[in-house]
């Protein structure tokens, strides 16, 4: 709880020398994954309200396999699972966030079991007091340590219930988890603070980057907390030597600045990951192109 900077720092140098001998000791890949490719259908949440049925059925002739939702709009769940089901596709997991979690999270269970999800995903975090995140100017950057501390607790209690059900508890992130707070990186804390036996970690590896993070580091660290990946690229502004999350901009997988070799190379070591799930925050291209140049980039690693 109070590592110290250096300590982290020491650490993490300690994962990147792991990263290194791994990349010059092993051919792994992505290939030794042996997963389906997946997609995080936030990618596609303007063309869903319209045609949700076509728009499912689209991202199968595109090579997805697999799908986690970020919303029904409307649907019940049968029509879910009908939907599903004609494109070809398996539901495997649903984000909700903290918040909805928090005020319907036996719904959430009740709707979500009926899919057949085997994780239900807290996709954001949110401040303890309803009042301060209402008047924080600058939300993403008015966590506390007590605030990290609060979610860690109520993920917890969510997976509780959530396990009770059968389905796991996951935890995805954005780039604030990865901004030190009183001396200490609150990823680190959730990590620590969580249970491992009832809450996973799912790891956008693009949000890792841009928060100033390495994911290869974090799964060589961690490797039985992390058991699903968020893929996506940006570009990182050379011009700027310490750039804020806002100088990053979106790109398609492979022409962005991130590199997921090393990345498939510690997921496959770490042996945990079962699911990874390509996520387009916004299309740059048409947006079957630009899929499609994502769907690419991932058959290139075996996916």
């Amino acid at each position: 709880m109070n590592q110290s900077r250096r300590e982290f720092v020491q650490t993490a140098t300690g994962a990147a020398l792991g990263v290194t001998a791994l990349l010059n000791g092993t051919k792994l890949s992505a290939q030794s994954l042996h997963l389906p490719l997946g997609l995080q259908l936030y990618s596609v949440r303007d063309l869903l309200p319209k045609d949700y049925a076509g728009t499912l059925k689209t991202l199968s002739t595109l090579g997805f396999r697999e799908v986690e939702s970020a919303g029904y709009y409307g649907h019940s769940a049968a029509e879910v699972n009908q939907a599903i089901g004609d494109a070809g596709l398996k539901l495997v997991s649903a984000h909700h966030s903290m918040g909805d979690l928090n005020k319907n999270l036996d719904e959430i269970i009740a709707f979500d079991h009926n899919l057949g999800v085997s994780r239900i995903v807290c996709s954001s975090p949110t401040l303890k007091d309803p009042e301060r995140a209402k008047a924080a100017k600058d939300w993403a950057h008015a966590f506390t340590t007590d605030d990290w501390h609060w979610n860690a607790d109520q993920l917890n209690a969510f997976s509780e219930k959530v396990s009770a059900a059968g389905i796991k508890l996951g935890y995805h992130n954005h780039y604030i988890e990865f901004h030190a707070t009183d001396g200490v990186v609150p990823y680190d804390e959730l990590l620590r603070l969580t249970d491992p036996a009832k809450v996973t970690m799912e790891m956008d590896c693009g949000w890792v980057v841009v928060g100033g993070g390495n994911p290869a580091e974090y799964l060589l660290k961690y490797p039985n907390r992390i058991s699903m990946l968020h893929v996506k690229d940006f570009i990182r502004p050379a011009a700027v030597a310490e750039p804020s999350e806002k100088d990053f901009k979106i790109a398609e997988l492979g022409h962005g600045s991130i590199d997921y070799a090393p990345i498939f190379a510690a997921a496959a070591k770490g042996g945990n990951v079962n699911h990874v799930f390509v996520e387009q925050e916004a299309f740059i291209a048409p947006w079957k192109d630009s899929l499609k140049i994502d769907a690419d980039y991932m058959r290139k690693f075996g996916f």
